[in-house]
């Protein structure tokens, strides 16, 4: 059984939540997002929290675990935002950033311009490293998987695009 739907989400300071049947929406310092509720989960608003309960049906605690962790990234989303970063290694690999498209040299012979998708936006405060920001946590981290995804890093030197938590595991050089 799911302990993570027993906790209740705290709404901080600045944060409106309105519960309109199925669907939820929040709104806060860094925009609105909202989110359509399974039906077998039954969400409660009192003093400046929400909490979960299940309905009748036997499967329906996995539901109310994953409503509750989705309703606790929207609310941390509208209230603080989320930020990815991306680290590019490889000799001549760069990119820049200019409004909604990333402009992208990772070795091939074109560069790779990339159209940011609404509500994340990029910054290179090197040309060797992109910061992603979005109060959306889901389309954060799916614009980061694509743009690592154009040259993911290769084992022997390490050259691609990497998360900047990420460790790639290096192999040793065949020998003769």
């Amino acid at each position: 059984m799911s302990r993570v739907a027993k906790y209740p989400v705290k709404l901080p300071a600045g944060v409106e939540v309105k519960l309109d049947g199925g669907q939820l929406s929040a709104k806060g310092s860094q925009g609105s997002l909202s989110l359509t509720v399974h039906p077998d989960v039954v969400i409660g608003q009192e003093e400046g929290q929400l909490t979960f309960q299940p309905s009748e049906s036997a499967k329906s605690w996995a539901m109310v675990g994953t409503t509750r962790a989705l309703v606790q990234n929207l609310v941390t989303g509208v209230s603080e935002g989320f930020t990815k970063s991306l680290e590019i290694i490889g000799v001549g690999y760069r990119a820049q950033a200019k409004g909604q498209t990333l402009n992208l040299t990772l070795g091939f012979s074109h560069p790779v311009d990339y159209t940011l998708p609404d509500g994340v936006t990029a910054e290179t405060p090197r040309n060797t490293v992109i910061v992603l920001k979005s109060a959306d946590k889901q389309a954060l981290g799916q614009c980061a998987a694509e743009i690592r995804a154009f040259r993911p890093p290769e084992p022997y030197k390490g050259k691609g695009v990497r998360y900047a938590d990420e460790q790639v595991r290096r192999k040793e050089a065949k020998k003769k």
